[in-house]
């Protein structure tokens, strides 16, 4: 948490009920906040996440001076992981609704003043509204989550995802930071915190791919992991012949060779096992191609010949308890079972020296690079969570830089906060979970949490959207978005939902 710079030491005190009594002064002016340092705190030993066990012993929960309360009369958006992989808002009046793994916390309080009017009895009242912004932040080898209690208060989870990575105080745990204008308070808040942590650029200050003003298309939702040049060649020339080409292309999952070692010849197909095969060998790839952070979704193959010299091992991820208290996943759940082929941590920059130098030896200008968020939890026994996903950013950061032009880079499944600040030059990401055309329930909440995560993604990358299927396109539509020559009229901001639906709930049509 942090106050101004040369001010007294002093007691953190909110009340966001109806007996607010505090309007905060203007920040104009003044210094770059630093750490209160001398802040009483209470530390709840082997307890995380509302109260449950934690099992890494990694976990913590923290309550700084009074409670923090957030009552009824005021409203919250919050920006959190629903799933493992995935961020989508949650909008409230009370400090219980907060959900577990919030990654962004705003509220909207109103100062009234009552106007007498000498001819008549009545009571007139006049609303200043202003925004208060809380960002729980990364703090050496630890990172904040923030989570309600069914007494209003909220909680700051402070987690390292290492048993040998302790701590029983928390001085940076969360940026707090207010203003008149929500979009304005985030910009800025964004760019104090680039300026003092140092470890993430704000997307002002990165290059952005040259493929984000052409029209592209990606092989994932008409393939699958069945992509074939044959089926590519086919798919593109339905997009010649509705007069859109693409321009860039993304070969996603389905192209390399994997082996699969635990569906044994004769046994029945186990759902969702697929996720737990190894990256092999690679084969003929153009344009940008997918891969996982960690190689595959189940990391390499320790036994290959080729991975031998990255000192790999088979590790058994281990999720915060706060991920599997929301909604859990088939794919995380699956690799806690089978393991995940770990590269070693000392080894990880020569791995992406390997991967990306070959990628672009074959043709491949750029790569989506996707399961990112599986590195949280891998960090038992190396230091923690947030170290080891720094240590696979700087490497996969530097490989874009080394191999490929115009920083080709497409992260996705990275929603968490270790991975966006610990992005320096990685400046496109996937802001939603993955699109099912098929689900027409789930499109308005695919469409919003592409809106308001770019509230947060959008100050550090460029919101990607997701992907279209061919012989299902409305070229009527796309001739509007796409010009003769391929490129695309981009917007110059992410598409962010107006101010007057912020804190609305735009899937259930209530606040």
């Amino acid at each position: 948490m942090y106050t101004l710079r040369n001010q007294p030491n002093c007691v953190v005190k909110f009340n966001f009920g109806p007996d607010f009594e505090f309007f905060p002064e203007d920040f104009n002016g003044r210094p770059v906040p630093r750490p209160m340092v001398e802040v009483p705190y209470h530390g709840f030993d082997n307890r995380v996440e509302n109260g449950a066990s934690s099992q890494s012993g990694a976990e913590r929960l923290f309550k700084y001076g009074n409670p923090i309360t957030v009552r009824g009369g005021y409203k919250f958006l919050s920006l959190f992981r629903v799933k493992f992989w995935w961020m989508i808002p949650r909008v409230g009046k009370w400090g219980s609704e907060i959900p577990l793994e919030t990654q962004m916390l705003l509220l909207e309080a109103r100062e009234q003043s009552a106007l007498h009017d000498e001819i008549s009895s009545d009571t007139n009242y006049t609303e200043n509204t202003f925004y208060i912004l809380l960002l729980p932040v990364l703090e050496g080898q630890f990172r904040t989550s923030l989570q309600g209690t069914p007494a209003n208060e909220l909680q700051f989870c402070v987690k390292s995802g290492d048993v040998n990575v302790q701590t029983s105080q928390s001085l940076e745990a969360v940026f707090i930071n207010f203003g008149d204008n929500p979009f304005e308070l985030l910009k800025n808040s964004i760019k104090i915190l680039e300026k003092h942590k140092g470890t993430f650029s704000h997307i002002e200050n990165k290059k952005i791919p040259a493929h984000l003003d052409w029209f592209g298309w990606c092989t994932w939702d008409d393939f699958y992991t069945k992509v074939s040049p044959q089926g590519i060649k086919e798919a593109l020339q339905s997009f010649l012949e509705g007069g859109c080409v693409p321009k860039f292309l993304i070969i996603d999952d389905g192209w390399q060779e994997t082996v699969n070692e635990f569906c044994k010849e004769g046994e029945p197909f186990i759902e969702g096992i697929q996720f737990a095969s190894r990256l092999w060998t690679s084969k003929k790839t153009i344009c940008y191609v997918w891969h996982a952070l960690a190689g595959y979704w189940g990391g390499v193959l320790p036994s290959s010949e080729t991975k031998k010299k990255y000192n790999s091992k088979i590790a058994y991820p281990i999720q915060s308890p706060g991920n599997t208290r929301n909604l859990r996943d088939i794919v995380t759940d699956i690799l806690e079972k089978y393991g995940v082929g770990v590269i070693e941590p000392k080894k990880v920059f020569e791995f992406y020296n390997n991967l990306p130098s070959y990628l672009a030896s074959c043709g491949v200008d750029g790569v989506k690079v996707d399961v990112q968020n599986l590195i949280e939890t891998l960090g038992f026994g190396v230091g923690g969570r947030v170290s080891l996903t720094r240590c696979y950013q700087e490497a996969l950061e530097q490989s874009i830089a080394r191999n490929f032009k115009d920083n080709n880079l497409i992260c996705c499944m990275s929603h968490n906060s270790d991975s966006i600040y610990s992005s320096k030059k990685s400046a496109v990401a996937r802001a939603p979970e993955d699109f099912t055309p098929r689900e027409p329930t789930f499109q308005t909440l695919h469409i919003a949490s592409v809106a308001f995560n770019s509230l947060l993604i959008g100050e550090i990358m460029v919101p990607d959207w997701d992907i279209d299927k061919p012989g299902k396109q409305d070229f009527k539509i796309l001739r509007k978005l796409v010009l003769p020559d391929g490129s695309v009229l981009r917007a110059r901001y992410a598409g962010r939902p107006t101010r007057d639906c912020l804190f609305e709930d735009p899937v259930m049509g209530q606040s």
